[in-house]
């Protein structure tokens, strides 16, 4: 009796999260979205060549002209170490939500490491420098270089290594909360660099608060 008990929960338990995931990938399907890849990528390639610095000055402010209440303000952006599948790189989240979110990303110096597995959509346009990539079941690695967009599908996995100084714009669209796991991993397990993933924590609250209050103010309760 106590087998069956234990098996009957097991069962609630399963449907429960298939449940959960059907109704999930019903939202995520038929949500409306604030970015595209293909609108972000466009906009990132007309600075592609650039020096970064001055190009990502540009992507940012022709972001908050397109896209007003979506981009977090100046003293919130912050570049935020991110260690992840044995590479380090940088960056600054410029938007976040639960389906979304667009920020900055490259590295200072040359690195490289497995790209994680992920139930998003993520796409790179790369400013400069150079982003080599190895597909799983291929032999063969590919480069892409400065104005190249690079999509890395939902549940696709691949290796993945940058030249030093290749920084880029980059988009995501899936569940979010997904990828945090594997954001975080190594921080967590590896550097222990909490003070790291305390920045990465907070920015992503300010990001969803943010979009909270501009959802609230465009449906008129604020």
């Amino acid at each position: 009796m106590s087998f069956a008990r234990k098996f009957s929960k097991l069962l609630v338990f399963c449907a429960v999260i298939v449940v959960v995931v059907l109704l999930l990938r019903y939202w995520m399907a038929s949500k409306t979205y604030v970015f595209s890849n293909e609108e972000v990528a466009m906009l990132a390639k007309q600075y592609a060549g650039q020096d970064h610095e001055q190009a990502f000055s540009k992507v940012v402010v022709e972001l908050r002209k397109r896209y007003p209440g979506h981009i977090l303000p100046d003293e919130d952006l912050q570049w935020v170490f991110v260690n992840a599948g044995g590479w380090m790189g940088s960056m600054c989240l410029l938007h976040a939500s639960l389906t979304e979110y667009l920020l900055l990303f490259g590295t200072a110096v040359d690195t490289g490491g497995h790209s994680g597995r992920y139930w998003a959509e993520i796409s790179d346009t790369i400013i400069s420098g150079t982003f080599r990539q190895w597909k799983e079941g291929t032999t063969k690695s590919e480069v892409y270089y400065p104005g190249d967009t690079i999509v890395h599908e939902v549940g696709e996995a691949t290796s993945v290594q940058w030249s030093a100084g290749t920084w880029m714009v980059e988009y995501g669209r899936g569940f979010i909360p997904s990828t945090l796991g594997f954001a975080l991993s190594d921080t967590l397990f590896s550097t222990q660099d909490f003070v790291t993933m305390y920045y990465t924590v907070r920015v992503y609250l300010k990001a969803l608060m943010l979009e909270a209050g501009t959802l609230l103010t465009e449906a008129g309760i604020f």
